[in-house]
Order: structure tokens, then C-alpha cells, then sequence
């Protein structure tokens, strides 16, 4: 199928809950209720972490399956809502087809990119990479809107969000290998997003702000 630009229509439906958003919303909480239970909850861990290749433990399959499983409840949290914050307005935007597949490619590349240049020894779990390639699809589709900031609360337009999550991941990076974040996953994610988009040549909204 083409994915080329001169083909794509931006999506004309709007929906809270979008289809894969709510499918990885369920899916991701499925599987934290089992790795959470005895027994399911190790042959999740086992066999569904992205082991490093070192390790001896690795399979092809985890460059997918990584991205279901999450180590608390914290982090299940935060990733959950940034995918629902940010991805039900790129899946309303897309379509859910190709939101689908820019998912699960950022996801798929932020693995790879954590295998080759990340910290090994230990396993990877999480969806942060794909979130975070969803996070710079916001930035790039919808550069100018306002995001509200915690701390301080002080509005700040997206590309200038995503950016400064992007530096501050390559800083981590570089500077706090050892943190037990997958910075580089975060960045791989970031990374092949840009790719996508620009391969496939979409271009965002037009600013009303």
C-alpha cells in the first residue's frame, strides 16, 4: 500500500477513544494485571522483556512485546495517559491505520536503537519509545497548540514542549547511563518518528493560535 503523501487525507473523525488507542490502552493494562500474577507473571517477564542480546535471553518477538509490559504502577500510569493524551489527537488526525503502523515502527526503532547504543545487562520494559515518538508527532503536526506545564503553569507551544523532552533525553543520555531509564529507547522512538513523517511527507495543522 502507498503511504505517500499525494495519497494521504487527514482523517475527518474525532473520537476521544479511538480505535488502537483503545485497543493499547486495554492490551497494556491485560498484560500489567499478568505480569503482576504468579506463575503468567514470570513467563510474561521471561519471555516478553527486550533482553540484551549478551544475555542470551533475546527474541525477535520482544522488539514487540516489550512495549506491553510495564514495571509499576507508575510507570504504566504515565505512559498510558501520555499515549492517550497525545495519541488520540495523531489517530484522529491520521487515521488508524497509519497510527498503527507509526506505533509500533517507533517502538520497533527506539528497541533497536536502546540494543545498540543503551546500557545493556538488564531487560527493557515499557512503551516510553513509541509514546515518545508519539510526542514528537504532536510536536511536528500540531507545532503551535498549547501545552499547559505543571511546574511552572505556564503555557508552551508543542515543538518547544517536544523539544526540550528531546534534549533533555539526549542529555540523560549521555551524561546518566546508569539512571535505569531507557534514554536512548526515548530518543530511538523520537528518531524514527521524524523519519516516518518525513518519508511519508505529512504535514500538521495549520496554526489557529
Amino acid at each position: 500500500m502507498n503511504y505517500q503523501s499525494s495519497n494521504y487525507q487527514p482523517s475527518t473523525q474525532f473520537s476521544i477513544f479511538p480505535p488502537a488507542v483503545k485497543h493499547l490502552l486495554i492490551i497494556n493494562g491485560l498484560a500489567f494485571v499478568g505480569l503482576n500474577t504468579p506463575i503468567i507473571g514470570q513467563m510474561l517477564f521471561e519471555y516478553g522483556a527486550l533482553w540484551p542480546l549478551e544475555s542470551g535471553r533475546f527474541g525477535f518477538w520482544q522488539l514487540v512485546s516489550y512495549m506491553f509490559l510495564h514495571a509499576g504502577l507508575g510507570h504504566i500510569f504515565f505512559n498510558l495517559f501520555a499515549l492517550w493524551m497525545f495519541g488520540q489527537a495523531i489517530e484522529n488526525f491520521w487515521g488508524t491505520q497509519r497510527f498503527t503502523i507509526y506505533y509500533f515502527l517507533t517502538g520497533i526503532g527506539a528497541a533497536i536503537l536502546h540494543m545498540i547504543v543503551g546500557p545493556g545487562g538488564v531487560p527493557t520494559l515499557g512503551a516510553s519509545g513509541a509514546v515518545y515518538g508519539i510526542l514528537l508527532a504532536f510536536g511536528m503536526m500540531f507545532p503551535d497548540r498549547p501545552i499547559m506545564l505543571l511546574f511552572p503553569p505556564i503555557p508552551i507551544k508543542a515543538k518547544y514542549f517536544v523539544a526540550g523532552f528531546g534534549a533533555i533525553e539526549l542529555i540523560s543520555g549521555l551524561t546518566r547511563s546508569n539512571s535505569g531509564v531507557a534514554h536512548f529507547a526515548h530518543l530511538g522512538g523520537m528518531l524514527v518518528g521524524f523519519i516516518l513523517i518525513k518519508y511519508w511527507g505529512l504535514k500538521g495543522e495549520r496554526s489557529n493560535y
